[in-house]
């Protein structure tokens, strides 16, 4: 294998925490979001490394989550933290403004720092975006509560279980299986991310995710006034939103924030669910060369 195709692995000292850092390839650096807020990078690969015969891809695992879990507390994590976390990763790769995909929740991280640091941006990817207000999120609840009250039914009653609630690895299977059985189009993808959505953690580690992504979406969503769409406005980078045609977030979340970015691009991905870079990895692969590299 290349040296340029080897994982290279270091710890980044931000303060107070310890980041966990995975770049393979090179070229364009690429600066990789995971989602969650309470998973790391682990979901995301192999398929994304695919990318790394085109561009210096950078991964981090979110402070207190994964690999950046030892030494943090839940009490550490704070939305604050997590842009001024993302700042300090660019700031170590040596780009004074950098391209961003970010998957899920990890558009969220993305869109906070983008609006705070936008000289630093040089382009965005938002890949499968959760609702950017406590408004779309509040409709995200009420479509899955009409039409998928047996699975949220059958989460509830999983996690009153002791099992569940100390972090059992299989327990917290059973309920990711429930949650994410209708973010898939074809059910073959489901079990490679259950395999990986929870590499690098302990049952203590998966408690302190828990603990960490309630902050984050106390801080966030569950604000009556949150709404980053009305802040996106002012982005000037170029943007592509892509999204699937059978994600379980509803199609117009994602089209919310691809209007109010000038210029932004939104992609529909047709047979494709929560998971677009797994699902459609060819479409996923063409559609970010030409916006980074030609776009």
């Amino acid at each position: 294998m290349s040296p340029d195709r080897e994982p290279r692995e270091t710890m980044l000292d931000v303060q107070g925490a310890r980041l966990y850092l995975r770049e393979i390839g090179s070229g364009t650096p690429l600066l990789i979001l995971h989602g969650g807020a309470d998973f790391n990078h682990a979901y995301l690969i192999p398929e994304l490394d695919r990318m790394a015969d085109g561009f210096r891809l950078v991964y981090y695992d979110q402070r207190g989550r994964g690999k950046s879990s030892p030494g943090v507390v839940a009490q550490d994590v704070s939305i604050d933290s997590e842009v001024a976390d993302l700042e300090r990763v660019r700031e170590s790769i040596g780009a004074d403004r950098i391209a961003v995909l970010a998957h899920s929740w990890g558009c969220v991280v993305a869109l906070e720092w983008a609006t705070r640091h936008p000289g630093h941006v040089s382009r965005l990817i938002l890949m499968n975006p959760p609702p950017a207000s406590h408004q779309e999120l509040q409709r995200l609840r009420a479509r899955r509560r009409e039409k998928e009250a047996a699975t949220l039914a059958t989460m509830t009653d999983i996690a009153q279980t002791p099992e569940w609630l100390a972090g059992d690895l299989q327990a917290e299977e059973l309920c990711n299986r429930a949650h994410f059985s209708a973010a898939v189009h074809d059910p073959k993808h489901l079990e490679p991310i259950l395999r990986r959505l929870r590499a690098h953690f302990t049952p203590e580690d998966v408690v302190k995710a828990r603990a960490i992504e309630d902050r984050l979406h106390e801080q966030t969503w569950s604000q009556p006034d949150y709404d980053l769409v009305s802040r996106l406005r002012g982005l000037m980078a170029p943007a592509l939103v892509i999204h699937g045609s059978d994600d379980f977030i509803p199609i117009e979340s994602a089209a919310e924030i691809a209007h109010a970015i000038p210029g932004a691009e939104f992609r529909v991905f047709e047979n494709c669910g929560h998971f677009a870079y797994l699902e459609q990895p060819e479409m996923f692969r063409d559609a970010i060369e030409k916006f980074v590299v030609v776009g």
